[in-house]
């Protein structure tokens, strides 16, 4: 489905595979030129969107294997170069072209997509920012953070969401790796409430901010 489309941008989500992922694909309307971020199961779909453009970058959110399965069809198929974070490159079926950093930023045309690194869903979990639209990866969700393995990782990637994405504007739209969409202000109203409560030591998981 096309969620936007304007002189600059034209962004596209892509439901895809197994595990309710989803795929997107940022259009530069002048060149025509793409950047594809994940790369999930039914690689087809989101190849079939990308069939006219130019797709000049594929970038990876973080590298759990649900991400991944279409990764090397869409390599293939498109030719294009593969980013993803430094400390994530040895877990992708093939080795990267590009090794993200944060700050960095990734073109096609007139699309300009800013790498914010947020661990704590993995080490090297990153969301891509491009003027107010965030994907957000497995990071945050309408409701909540992503899963997380221990408290530590919960504590890091609740760090994350709150040094690095609620210092955005709150019309943010945010585009996760599954499921709905949300915007910051709403995410920032939810985590409030998450934040104004105590919590058991051990929290990790599946955490909402609403009910945990």
């Amino acid at each position: 489905m096309t969620l936007h489309y304007d002189s600059e941008i034209r962004i596209h989500k892509v439901p895809m595979g197994d595990f309710g992922n989803n795929g997107y694909l940022l259009v530069c309307p002048e060149t025509n030129q793409s950047i594809i971020i994940d790369t999930p199961g039914e690689p087809e779909k989101l190849l079939n969107v990308a069939r006219g453009t130019t797709v000049k970058a594929i970038l990876i959110t973080h590298t759990h294997g649900d991400h991944l399965i279409g990764f090397e069809e869409i390599r293939a198929r498109t030719g294009a170069p593969v980013g993803v974070h430094s400390t994530e490159a040895e877990n992708l079926p093939s080795p990267p072209d590009l090794l993200l950093s944060d700050g960095e930023m990734v073109t096609a045309g007139s699309v300009a997509v800013s790498i914010l690194h947020t661990p704590g869903h993995t080490p090297g979990a990153v969301c891509f920012l491009s003027g107010k639209h965030l994907f957000s990866g497995d990071t945050l969700f309408p409701g909540g953070p992503g899963r997380t393995g221990s408290p530590e990782n919960l504590r890091q990637e609740i760090e994350s969401i709150t040094t690095r994405l609620f210092i955005l504007p709150g019309i943010t739209n945010v585009y996760p790796g599954h499921g709905e969409n949300t915007t910051i202000a709403r995410a920032q109203e939810e985590y409030k409430i998450f934040a104004d409560r105590s919590h058991p030591p051990d929290l990790c998981g599946d955490v909402e901010w609403l009910n945990s």
